[in-house]
């Protein structure tokens, strides 16, 4: 297959999956129509393809407003919060020693400053929870504030380009909450100590999600399985984020519909990697708990395609000879580099379970991962994708796989 052949092919995967379906939230219809979309395309192209239902909740919200002294306040509903209609005294706290000094019981509780640096971990969440967000969560829930106004300022390491962001994006964290900028909550301390009225219309939505594994090859060898998440943060359309990453899924399971290597190759299509439980991983983790030593590699494909610079292949622990290996099948290409480790991705749960593992990604995505302000916003979109650097990236995995 030429490279104009998957570049179109790539351009009408991401077409699809961004402006068609303009949304792939979790939970919601675009999110279950992408998934089928995947599911179909490779069973073309002759894979044995599992469906796993997941159990989630999707999300809507009509907005929210705060009042104080007939002053309205700009905020927004926090992802998968539970929605309020709420008056009482606001209680401005910047510390969480702060809080703990002070009865938040029936108040509304402003959270700024230091203690709203940094998004607070999902309650559940196994990956990553320090012990002060759980402490945090833990004196939110025993001082039973009736809800939760939160200003935050910049923070893409955390949040990606979202501007404010959520401090808390959590479905299993039942006190209603909402959000605004920094530059907003320094008018609202002067309502400190008066009483407020905060209503957010938001609502959770029982739903179903699915992964989706497509193999190739015997079932009992050791395998070699090929990621990217297919789900989109809410109000994005996700192209880097990460329809570009299925895409490059899309073209391998064509470039190698005719394999017939020693190896079984795993085509995943994770669902929830930008959701408050990641359920799809957690589902993956489940289904393959004691076998996870068949792996003998990940690659797991998430903000590729960047239309400024090249890719970044992120070794994680790769054997000499993969690496070797590697090392062969980029050292010609113009556009393809060795990169430097990251974690924010869905790499992470294989690298915690000792297997070997490469991370795609766009140079220029390491490169501003603390500063980027595109992710998870409005600006992914697919003007921004070189679709040359898809059709490239997935050659050199197909070339990789098939020499190993």
């Amino acid at each position: 297959m030429d490279q104009n052949y998957l570049c179109n092919q790539a351009q009408e995967h991401v077409n699809y999956l961004c402006n068609i379906l303009q949304e792939r939230r979790v939970g919601g219809d675009g999110n279950r129509k992408a998934t089928t979309y995947f599911k179909h395309f490779v069973e073309q192209q002759g894979w044995l393809v599992e469906e796993t239902e997941l159990d989630v909740i999707d999300w809507r919200t009509a907005g929210a407003q705060l009042i104080c002294d007939q002053e309205s306040f700009d905020v927004e509903s926090s992802p998968y919060s539970l929605g309020c209609d709420v008056k009482g005294e606001l209680i401005a706290i910047n510390t969480l020693e702060q809080m703990k000094e002070r009865s938040i019981d029936g108040k509304i509780v402003f959270l700024y400053g230091e203690i709203a640096a940094e998004q607070i971990s999902p309650k559940n969440f196994v990956f990553y929870n320090p012990e002060h967000h759980q402490e945090l969560v833990a004196t939110l829930e025993n001082g039973n504030p009736l809800a939760l106004v939160c200003a935050t300022e910049h923070n893409s390491a955390v949040a990606g380009g979202v501007y404010p962001f959520p401090l808390f994006e959590d479905g299993d964290f039942d006190i209603p909450s909402v959000f605004m900028k920094d530059t907003e909550g320094e008018k609202l301390l002067h309502c400190d100590g008066k009483i407020v009225t905060l209503i957010s219309k938001a609502k959770r939505i029982p739903s179903k999600a699915f992964n989706i594994v497509a193999r190739k090859g015997d079932t009992t060898a050791p395998k070699m399985v090929i990621s990217a998440h297919i789900d989109a943060k809410i109000g994005t359309p996700g192209a880097i984020d990460n329809a570009t990453g299925v895409s490059v899924l899309l073209l391998l399971s064509e470039l190698l519909k005719d394999y017939s290597g020693k190896y079984l190759i795993e085509l995943v299509a994770f669902n929830g990697e930008d959701y408050y439980s990641v359920p799809g991983q957690m589902k993956y983790i489940e289904q393959h708990q004691g076998d996870f030593e068949q792996v003998l590699l990940n690659i797991n494909i998430d903000g590729a395609g960047y239309h400024t610079g090249g890719s970044a292949f992120s070794p994680f622990d790769l054997p000499e000879p993969m690496q070797t290996t590697l090392d062969e099948v980029i050292k010609n290409q113009d556009h393809i580099e060795l990169g430097a480790p990251w974690v924010q991705g869905d790499h992470s749960i294989f690298v915690q379970f000792g297997r070997p593992a490469i991370a795609v990604t766009s140079s220029w995505f390491i490169e501003n991962m603390e500063c980027q302000e595109i992710t998870h916003t409005p600006k992914d979109h697919p003007g921004i994708v070189n679709f040359e650097r898809l059709s490239e990236i997935s050659k050199v995995i197909q070339n990789f796989l098939l020499k190993i």
